[in-house]
């Protein structure tokens, strides 16, 4: 970027605009003749009034009193010609200097301006003022279109009349003409005030009837209306409203007469004839009108009472109030209220001021300028739709008007014009400007003409003050006007911590901040700042505070980590404020203070701001970004500034002193600091000199207190200290405060110790292997990623050690070692995994704020026991050992830094450790992975957060005769067992035991988390696995080791079945796997368990079986029923049946007392024991689905003479080839499932029951359930079927549906497991409450199914793109907008996975799994579909 300031960025999809921000470039200052650069916090900016200064000639000598001060920036207010106020702010001639400089051209004040950046190393800046101008401004004559008056602004008629009215009545009451009503020329007591008061309300007030400039002429009103009646003009429907008179005249407001004749239609009432119809419906207008004034009549009346208010408060304030200028006399240059419109000249009566406005003289009835407390800063107060001016609640700047920009230049080309030429010529002579008032100039003008100053000075620094109270609306300015600083004060703070707070508050990371990423995500951040000790329109902190609080108060600001600011006055002690409109005084120069208008380098505290400059600018340049704030006692605050690459620190102890400090003071609290103190920078306090002359205001210079002398010595040893005393003790510095009164400060330059600058520089060599702040190692292989000893043990590591490494959670850890378990965060809780990943997932959502105060930075400061523990749990495991030993080594660097650093570089080593891992995990695993997204790369971490080798859950033993690879082998108890990775349905829930493994759930999720990932071994273990335990032609839904194996899942088999052809037709020589030999541990249904190898079949004979059991039906009461299998489950439920209708071709099975799907939840509340929530028995779409594409490969497999049977043989001893039976399924599937939109459809089909219809375009759940209401339930599970059949599916059928579904039942993150307008659904799944969540599957959003439901529209939209050719790319465009939000969670999350499910509109399910393995595997199978079709 060329040019600093705001920069508006936007993003587009299909060429349209969604979505915009902001960013912002800072200037890039530079001082010097060779233009060194100045960093934005190592500015030192001291405020003058330009027309204080004097003469031209004599400003260099003036202002060689900031030179002296070590100031490199200087702010002006206007240089411009004054008006007859004389406030430095009250503009006559923006393209004029101030005469009172003298003769001064252009080029003479840029010369200087360059002499001061070249030579004294100090830069400037000035004011803009773009929201007025002054009443004598010769340019208003000409252009009075330039500000509001009562011509362009016809709103603003009746305020002005009121202004008129109030200000003669204060002249009258000054002239005495109201003494006879017991109100004196002058006010001296409030009870004058309430007889004013009474006056105005009751005899004023009603005299001039204001409110009619809001009302209507009834009779006129209803004469128009009655015309167009007649007329028989047309009607619009709407409110009758009041609308007020364009031109504001009285009695003139209307409303809309077109709705006047839709709401009154003479034609609608009853009468003898049209006349007298209209006659009735006149009489009920003439009524709503009459409410309408009287509507309005009350709301003027509150608008009047708050004038009044107003205008009392404020004589109260200038005449009564103790703190007021209690005003001596009433008259024009002392009024009982400022008037708010610019003073007419001419003496007219209030009645004469009336007619006058509605002439071309209203013209130069202008507006003033003001302050409006409280106020919207985005709104223009004086525009049509305020009443501030009527309500009087402007406090007005009787010397200026506001000017009327409009909303472009086009609306007023003088004064945007005249006002960019101001701007312009500021910006070639200053290197900054100061907008002011600049939260009610109209933000657009000040957009304009910044960016119009810009083009002249790119690097042009911008400072302004807010007074909007909020930061929300201060983001608003900053973003739109590129704002480099914001204006802070000190002397707002009410006491020391407040100030201290204002200190950490505006700038700077905190001390031992951690170290950010390149890439990390955007938090909330404090606008830069320049701190001021104080700024020029308020009063001496001498006023505010006490003269012994000057020095403390100046140094606190320059310990800030932003820039720094003062005004002229403060270091010289000035006592009093230094007013912008009555102050003619000049400043003092330079000199032998015996000599009039000199002061001395050793005067007030010029000494000393000197030496607080020079060390706010080296904070700011070398590097001391870091900031602590420590509040000792009620008055004493110590700072800290500290540098994160030299681990300096510099320390300020600063004796605040708000109130004047009594006698016996309190001693400072000694203190101890880590470290070596090399030296003192400075130390200093305020002396009052015994017999010195007080104060006495010069006459002519602007002179401070000379009874006070600053005590200051800069750079000394810590032993020659006159303040305090010094003992050094093992590792740190204890110092007492021996004379350290307040108004005392000193500031002590720290070093790290020997130990832990040699443990920083050990730690700082590791740290730099992954390269400056932490690059990433994209793009490397593994052949690359062994010059370093960590490298080369981490790539020897098995994918299940890295898992070992990364994560387990609790249950998985103490199944390995039962004394171990999760880690506790004492304060927080147990953290999500035990590996490196738990630490790193908390690590990941503090660092970016910084927030060290987190229960998990407090653990690591205190003790370390994290660190131990997390080598422990390594090292006790024989293939992590090396890498556990090699962490222990680094770990006891950071156990010898300075505990306030321990999170920092603890952050640093992990962060740069676990991204190492994930890298060398990367490259691991398969192309998709290793070339793929970093969304892609994140969810493929779940094949290794769902996938390891649990003891209490193992796999069934694979046959010793099959193929290899095969699983490793492990000794256990002194017998070797397979040691063989299995997948975890989710965690935490479901992670060790019999709940581990579910059949199901690992086949849904296997495509995904293995074959996508590249690890096919593991995907070829599962299925060999779960053919060992077929049984009754069914997988297991729990496995239980194969032995304790649960059969009462109708769908685990068919996803098995899914997954056995996914691999056959991904995996290289995939096909092998059918003949892979099975050890079967049930050979028959009846059989006992068997050991591996006592009964072998090939996998293609297992899954024969299978299908053939299927073809034949099956009907058995599952083994041990009863209670103790399952304590929720009825009788009946126990049942387990299924079959093939052959009639249809479709698989079905269940009855109304169990649920053999995927929606499993089976009631365990007194209200509903043994119920199914969702038995789905008959034909579930899914499964038919399943069926179809299994049977269809087979069909494939067995032409190609790959599979040796071609079908199987029906109940009816009937043969059914696999062909057959798939054209069996096509020509029923859209006839039994579909439910069409046309009404005449529906009627006649002979498969649908309209009476049971509530939805239509959408796809059956089930076909021949016992409650036949729930077949036509719309629920998402036939997306499963699209994507695995979808040549069942007529194409413009299965889009109408999956818009019913992408409408109907899309969530941010999951799907809507039942239709919201189901009597049943109930989107908040709480297992707690008093249904034990049995609505578990009717309503809250599953995240699995979202992956097939995008995968549906991403293929049915490319058949169907012949007929809409955009439909492609916008589904694209859809389904990554959809997985913006998982991508997002998944960044998110603590487990950095995707949860089970979320309550209702993406809400957190706190019952469901925080990670789930099919939630992950099926969105992996969304991205890899997408990445085909990007292809």
């Amino acid at each position: 970027m060329t040019i600093s300031g705001s920069f508006n960025y936007y993003f587009t999809v299909d060429s349209k605009q969604d979505g915009s921000g902001y960013f912002l470039v800072d200037p890039i200052l530079k001082v010097g003749e060779f233009d060194e650069r100045l960093p934005l916090d190592s500015i030192t900016c001291q405020t003058y009034l330009s027309k204080n200064l004097g003469k031209f000639s004599d400003w260099e000598k003036r202002l060689k009193v900031a030179k002296e001060c070590s100031y490199n920036m200087v702010h002006f207010t206007p240089v411009q010609s004054l008006g007859a106020s004389n406030s430095a702010y009250c503009l006559r001639n923006q393209l004029e200097f101030n005469p009172e400089f003298g003769k001064v051209s252009v080029q003479e004040m840029k010369k200087f301006i360059e002499k001061m950046k070249n030579e004294w190393q100090c830069l400037s800046l000035v004011d803009l003022v773009l929201n007025h101008t002054a009443n004598e401004s010769e340019w208003l004559q000409d252009h009075p279109e330039c500000a509001y008056n009562v011509v362009n602004s016809p709103h603003l008629r009746p305020a002005y009349l009121l202004d008129r009215i109030l200000w003669k009545f204060g002249l009258e009451v000054g002239q005495g003409l109201w003494e006879m009503r017991q109100i004196p020329k002058v006010p001296t007591a409030y009870q004058h005030i309430q007889i004013i008061e009474r006056v105005i309300r009751d005899e004023i007030f009603p005299k001039y009837k204001l409110e009619e400039f809001y009302l209507m002429n009834i009779e006129n009103v209803v004469s128009e209306f009655e015309k167009a009646a007649r007329e028989q003009r047309q009607s619009t429907e709407g409110e009758i409203r009041l609308v007020f008179d364009k031109e504001y005249r009285r009695l003139r407001a209307s409303i809309d007469i077109s709705k006047a004749l839709n709401a009154y239609n003479p034609f609608r009432y009853n009468g003898e004839d049209f006349q007298d119809k209209l006659k009735k419906a006149s009489n009920d207008l003439s009524n709503k009108l009459q409410s309408l004034n009287a509507e309005m009549r009350n709301t003027i009346q509150d608008h009047l009472n708050a004038a009044v208010r107003n205008f009392l408060a404020n004589i109260n304030w200038r005449f009564l109030d103790p703190n007021g200028p209690k005003c001596k006399q009433v008259d024009e240059d002392n009024p009982l209220m400022w008037n708010y419109f610019r003073l007419n000249k001419e003496d007219m009566t209030i009645e004469e001021e009336e007619k006058m406005m509605f002439t071309s003289k209203g013209q130069f009835c202008m507006a003033h300028n003001g302050w409006v407390m409280g106020d919207d800063p985005l709104r223009n107060f004086a525009e049509s739709g305020s009443n501030v001016y009527l309500r009087r609640e402007l406090i007005p700047w009787g010397d200026s008007v506001k000017l009327r920009y409009g909303s472009k230049p086009s609306d007023c080309p003088f004064l945007w014009q005249h006002m960019k030429n101001y701007a312009v010529l500021m910006a070639s002579i200053f290197h900054g400007v100061r907008l002011d008032n600049c939260h009610s100039t109209p933000i657009h003008v000040a957009e304009y003409i910044l960016d119009e100053a810009r083009k002249v000075r790119p690097d042009l620094y911008v400072i302004a003050e807010l007074f909007t109270s909020n930061e929300w609306t201060d983001n608003i300015f900053i973003n739109r006007l590129g704002l480099t600083s914001l204006i802070r004060e000190a002397l707002q703070a009410s006491d020391a911590q407040a100030e201290g707070g204002l200190v950490h508050r505006f700038g700077g990371e905190p001390v031992g901040a951690f170290i950010q990423l390149p890439a990390r995500p955007l938090v909330p951040t404090t606008a830069h700042a320049i701190l001021m000790d104080q700024t020029h329109d308020n009063n001496s902190p001498i006023e505010k505070r006490t003269v012994w609080d000057v020095l403390p108060n100046a140094a606190l600001v320059s310990m800030a980590s932003c820039a720094s600011g003062s005004n002229r006055g403060y270091d010289e002690l000035v006592p009093h404020h230094i007013n912008v409109v009555t102050e003619k005084r000049i400043y003092q120069s330079l000199g032998d203070k015996t000599t009039i208008g000199k002061i001395g380098p050793k005067d007030g505290i010029l000494a000393a701001k000197k030496i607080l400059n020079k060390v706010h600018q080296m904070l700011g340049s070398n590097g001391f970004n870091q900031i602590y704030v420590d509040q000792r006692d009620a008055n004493v605050v110590s700072v800290t500034r500290h540098n994160s690459t030299s681990h300096e620190s510099i320390i300020l102890v600063a004796y605040t002193a708000f109130k004047q400090p009594p006698h016996d003071y309190p001693k400072a609290p000694s203190m101890e600091i880590s470290g070596k103190i090399q030296q003192i920078l400075y130390e200093g306090r305020l002396d009052k000199i015994e017999g010195a002359k007080s104060y006495k205001k010069d006459e002519n210079f602007i002179n401070g207190l000379e009874e006070y002398k600053c005590f200051i010595q800069e750079g000394i040893s810590p032993k020659n200290s006159s303040m305090v005393e010094i003992n050094s003790l093992s590792d740190k510095e204890l110092v007492n405060f021996t004379k350290f009164p307040p108004g005392s400060v000193i500031a002590f330059k720290v070093s790290l110790n020997a130990e832990p600058k040699t443990a920083i520089f050990q730690l700082r060599q590791f740290l730099s292997q992954f390269g400056y702040r932490m690059h990433t190692y994209s793009g490397r292989n593994l052949a690359e990623m062994s010059n370093t000893e960590l490298e080369r043990i981490v790539t020897k590591m098995t994918l299940n050690d890295l898992s070992r490494t990364l994560y387990r959670c609790d249950g998985e850890e103490r199944d390995d070692c039962p004394e171990s378990g999760g880690y506790n965060i004492p304060g927080w809780g147990v953290l999500p995994y035990c590996g490196l990943q738990g630490i790193l997932s908390i690590l990941n959502e503090i660092r970016p704020k910084n927030d060290l105060g987190h229960p998990l930075c407090n653990n690591i400061r205190e003790g370390n026991w994290l660190l131990e523990y997390s080598c422990s749990r390594l090292i006790r495991h024989e293939e992590t050992k090396p890498f556990g030993l090699w962490l222990k080594r680094i770990f006891e660097f950071i156990e010898k830094v300075p505990r306030y650093l321990v999170p920092s570089y603890f952050d640093a080593i992990i962060t740069g450790i676990v991204m190492l891992v994930e890298e060398v995990t990367w490259c691991k695993m398969g192309e998709f992975v290793r070339k793929g997204s970093s969304f892609v790369r994140l969810l493929s971490m779940g094949s290794l957060q769902f996938i390891s080798f649990i003891k209490s859950a193992p796999l069934p033993t694979l046959s010793p005769h099959c193929d290899t690879p095969r699983p490793q082998t492990i000794n256990h108890g002194g017998v070797k067992i397979q040691a063989c990775p299995s997948l975890a349905a989710g965690l935490p829930h479901f992670s060790v035991g019999i709940w581990r493994n579910w059949g199901r759930d690992t086949f849904i999720a296997l495509r995904g988390l293995c074959l996508m990932t590249g690890r096919e071994d593991i995907a070829r273990f599962h299925i060999l696995s779960y053919a060992g335990t077929v049984r009754h032609g069914l997988i297991p839904n729990l496995l239980g080791g194969g032995i304790g194996a649960r059969y009462n899942a109708r769908d685990a088999v068919w996803f098995w079945l899914q997954c056995i052809q996914e691999y056959c037709n991904n995996v290289p020589n995939g096909k092998q796997l059918l003949k892979d030999r099975v050890s079967r541990i049930f050979p028959n249904d009846d059989s006992s368990a068997q050991e591996a190898g006592h009964c072998e079949m090939t996998l293609e004979d297992v899954i024969q079986e299978c299908l053939t059991k299927h073809a034949k039906g099956m009907k058995f009461r599952e083994r041990n029923a009863g209670a103790s299998l399952d304590n929720d489950m009825s009788d009946a439920g126990f049942i387990v049946e299924f079959g093939v209708n052959f009639k249809t071709g479709f698989v079905y099975g269940g009855n109304d007392s169990n649920c053999g799907t995927w929606m499993d939840k089976n009631g365990s509340a007194p209200s509903n024991k043994g119920r199914p929530a969702t038995p789905r028995d008959g034909s579930a779409v899914e499964l038919v689905g399943l069926q179809r594409s299994v049977i269809s490969w087979l069909a494939k497999m067995n032409e190609n003479s790959i599979y040796p049977y071609d079908g199987v043989v029906t109940p009816a001893k009937k043969k059914i080839t696999f062909k057959e039976w798939t054209k069996l399924i096509d020509d029923n599937f859209e006839k039994y499932f579909f439910i069409p939109e046309n009404e005449i459809e529906l009627r006649n089909s002979d498969t649908i029951n309209p009476r049971l219809v509530n939805r239509r375009n959408i796809y059956k759940d089930t076909v021949g359930a016992t409650r036949d209401w729930a077949d036509y339930q719309l629920r998402p599970n036939f997306c499963v079927a699209m994507v695995l059949a979808p040549e069942m599916f007529t194409p413009e059928n299965a889009w109408k549906a999956l818009v019913q579904v992408e409408s109907v039942l899309m969530g941010p993150l999951g799907i809507k497991t039942l239709d919201p307008q189901d009597w049943n659904y109930n989107g908040d799944y709480v297992n707690s409450d008093e249904t034990r969540g049995y609505n578990y599957h009717n309503g809250p959003e599953w995240l699995w199914p979202v992956g097939y439901f995008l995968r549906a529209k991403l293929l049915f939209a490319k058949k169907i793109k012949n007929k809409r050719p955009e439909i492609v790319s916008e589904t694209v465009a859809y389904i990554r907008s959809v997985l913006s939000n998982h991508f997002n969670s998944l960044q998110k999350s603590d487990w950095k996975s995707l949860p089970e499910l979320t309550n209702h509109n993406g809400s957190v399910c706190y019952d469901s799994c925080m990670a789930q393995a099919w939630s992950v595997g099926c969105i992996l199978e969304v991205l890899y579909d997408l990445e085909s079709i990007s292809e």
